[in-house]
């Protein structure tokens, strides 16, 4: 009997320690699968943040319409003005592929911004402008914001933009007065400005609006966004003048002075990210 129960005792023990050593070897397989779903969660965490970083806001894609829009403008009159004759109608061609009708479109989102109805409607009523809905339909991703960015370097190195504002000037009219000019009049009161010169000003006036009400919105440049966006909406209530010419090309520095394009790029990240964050992730809700 002793021996029996000595023998069922040594069994029990080895029973045991056989319990024990698969316990210990399931939780190991469970600590390793753990640390695997971390992983794979922390690396889907990566993953997500960078196509997030490749993702364009509406504002983004508006934005890049907008651009467009500008490059557009500025290689048609490079066509029509004879400068960099060698590829302006190439350039003039691709851009108004996009933004056939730039001047109509730029003036539509500066009215809006003007109205304070900028997020009224998400889809952007100057997209209705563009020839054809599939002209827009990459403008989600980062690929047309670079695009528009390259294009508009080659504008600033090639001085375009000079050029144009140059011959412009050379092409306005004097305008004839009547009787004798009052003394102290400014010789350039007396300067007429062409229709293109005063499209341009207009073009830059609903350009520097959109800018400075987008800037508010964002709560960029506090100090001063607000009456920046009162100034441009007051400045494209009166005739334009020759001083428009000059206030409009002021407006267009401080913007890149102040670094304002960057910051609204960065307030749109915030913005995607914290809209991704209130939707949850796939992995967001899990421990």
């Amino acid at each position: 009997m002793r021996i029996a129960s000595r023998r069922s005792s040594s069994a029990s023990c080895d029973e045991i320690a056989t319990l024990k050593s698969e316990a210990k070897a399931a939780n190991n397989v469970v600590t390793s699968v753990s640390r695997r779903v971390k992983s794979a969660r922390s690396e889907l965490r990566s993953l997500q943040a960078t196509a997030n970083r490749m993702i364009l806001s509406q504002e983004d894609m508006e934005e890049v319409v907008l651009k467009r829009c500008w490059l557009t403008r500025y290689w048609t009159l490079c066509s029509k003005l004879g400068i960099h004759s060698d590829i302006a109608e190439e350039k003039q061609e691709y851009w108004s592929s996009f933004a056939p009708l730039a001047l109509e479109a730029v003036l539509s989102i500066g009215q809006k911004a003007r109205d304070g109805t900028l997020s009224d409607n998400s889809e952007m009523e100057s997209r209705s402008k563009m020839s054809d809905a599939n002209d827009i339909s990459g403008d989600g991703n980062i690929e047309s914001m670079i695009s528009v960015e390259k294009g508009l370097r080659e504008l600033a190195s090639l001085k375009v933009e000079d050029a144009i504002m140059l011959a412009l000037a050379e092409n306005r009219h004097i305008k004839p007065l009547s009787g004798q000019a009052s003394e102290g009049r400014s010789p350039s009161e007396s300067l007429e400005l062409s229709a293109e010169e005063r499209e341009d000003v207009l073009f830059k006036q609903a350009w520097l609006t959109y800018y400075w009400r987008r800037a508010k919105n964002h709560d960029i440049e506090e100090d001063i966004a607000d009456e920046r966006l009162q100034f441009w909406i007051e400045q494209s209530k009166h005739p334009i003048t020759t001083t428009d010419v000059i206030e409009v090309e002021r407006g267009l520095h401080e913007l890149r002075k102040l670094g304002i394009e960057s910051k609204l790029w960065d307030a749109s990240r915030r913005v995607l990210n914290d809209d991704l964050s209130n939707h949850g992730s796939p992995t967001g809700s899990e421990a």
